[in-house]
């Protein structure tokens, strides 16, 4: 079971589930945010992008309360695979499940195209089917998509193989081009970019579907 966070202003909850159950045969549920269990059998958490509550306060930073992610919290504690994209990286790392943070895009634009990206390390379940070095190519859609950690933070990612994918080139000023990570674990994943809109040839490209396919 696929289970997918939604929010109230989440506007990628659908794109995913017809990723998961209509794409990948994954049997999947949309999980409103005030319920505080997860379905039984959940073999995986998304939190897909969007803009929760309208990203009042900051992106993410009033999401993280809701009922659910207590649930969602503990559930990666104990080590579930939890993968947030765009808003839902931005959610957790205000849950701290990630290090860091995302901030306003150097330029205060919103950005919205396909972007060119460097996969950076592929021991992890998430990127396990790409090569490392390869270049993909996958949609972003983001204000406040700017990685931020302190260098201290930054050197202990590098060593442990956290940071996944990098921008190339950099399209809104995150430290050393990051766009995507995941905790030391390697249980949680974070990435500003959307793999869910590269999953068909009619969307302009499949670069995004073995990530998907790779947390089943």
């Amino acid at each position: 079971m696929v289970a997918i966070l939604c929010f109230p202003g989440t506007n990628c909850e659908r794109d995913m589930q017809y990723a998961y159950r209509d794409i990948l045969g994954a049997p999947s549920q949309i999980i409103w945010h005030k319920q505080k269990t997860l379905p039984q059998g959940t073999k995986l958490v998304v939190i897909p992008g969007g803009f929760s509550y309208g990203d009042y306060l900051r992106s993410g930073a009033i999401a993280r309360f809701s009922p659910i992610m207590q649930e969602v919290i503990a559930y990666a504690r104990d080590g579930g695979l939890v993968l947030g994209i765009c808003n839902g990286f931005q959610i957790l790392t205000e849950a701290e499940l990630l290090p860091g943070a995302l901030k306003r895009n150097e330029g205060l634009c919103f950005i919205s195209k396909p972007q060119t990206l460097e996969v950076c390390d592929t021991h992890n379940r998430f990127l396990s089917d790409y090569s490392c070095g390869a270049t993909i190519t996958l949609p972003i859609a983001h204000a406040d998509g700017s990685y931020y950690a302190d260098a201290k933070t930054l050197r202990a990612m590098e060593a442990n193989g956290q940071i996944l994918l990098r921008y190339s080139p950099n399209p809104n000023g995150s430290l050393e081009a990051i766009a995507g990570i995941c905790n030391q674990e390697k249980n949680v994943f974070g990435l500003m970019p959307h793999p869910e809109r590269a999953i068909e040839p009619l969307l302009g490209g499949v670069d995004g579907l073995a990530m998907l396919r790779s947390l089943l």
